[in-house]
């Protein structure tokens, strides 16, 4: 398994719609969508205060649902306007802390690149590393880290900070479990809200350590 370098100012938190209806109950909502919620709040809170910058997106379409495309094909609950711009369904969730210098991110598709302006957010500020939590696992999540691997940006995916619906007839955790596998095998290194946490803490020890002048001689 990779073990990718934790550099906070290279970094970026990206909090993949936390919105209402994929929160909260609803036809297009992960279980333990809440619990979520709580462990992305408790990452974004350390990763400001270690430096990394913080982004939350939404998949939203034109209030009209003009830009839905072939999605309207694909998904019967988008064409109910769930996803609509101004629904509130759509908004990010109201427990989702939002601060000052987080940027808001609207995307259009499933992946956070696509028809957005995330690579020049990024490389604006000579980012090269982001981490993805939120909602849904499989699909806006799991696109995102695939997009990002190939722009050559490492990936650290949260196995815990992440949720899916069931998908056929396999339930949540086989959704999450065979996600994972195969980005863990390829595509990024997957990690817990802990684990995440413990890395990030380990850097600014060191780099506290390294300040620490040495004992006069």
């Amino acid at each position: 398994m990779v073990d990718f370098a934790l550099v906070p100012r290279r970094t970026a938190l990206i909090n993949i719609d936390l919105q209402r209806c994929f929160v909260d109950p609803s036809p297009v909502a992960a279980p333990g969508g809440p619990v979520i919620l709580e462990r992305v709040n408790r990452l974004a809170a350390a990763c400001r205060a270690a430096g990394i910058l913080v982004i939350h997106t939404a998949l939203v379409f034109r209030p009209d649902g003009s830009n839905m495309g072939i999605v309207a094909e694909t998904s019967e609950v988008t064409r109910d306007g769930i996803l609509n711009k101004g629904a509130e369904s759509a908004a990010l969730h109201p427990d989702l802390v939002v601060v000052e210098n987080d940027i808001l991110l609207d995307k259009p598709r499933m992946g956070a690149f696509h028809g957005t302006d995330l690579e020049l957010i990024l490389r604006g500020r000579g980012i090269d590393t982001i981490i993805i939590s939120g909602i849904t696992t499989n699909i806006c999540c799991d696109t995102t880290a695939r997009e990002a691997m190939a722009r050559d940006l490492h990936v650290f995916f949260l196995s815990d900070g992440t949720a899916a619906p069931p998908m056929g007839d396999l339930s949540p955790a086989e959704v999450q479990k065979a996600t994972l596998a195969t980005l863990g095998h390829l595509f990024a290194q997957v990690l817990t809200v802990d684990e995440m946490l413990e890395k990030i803490t380990r850097y600014v020890g060191e780099c506290e350590a390294e300040k620490t002048p040495g004992p006069a001689l």
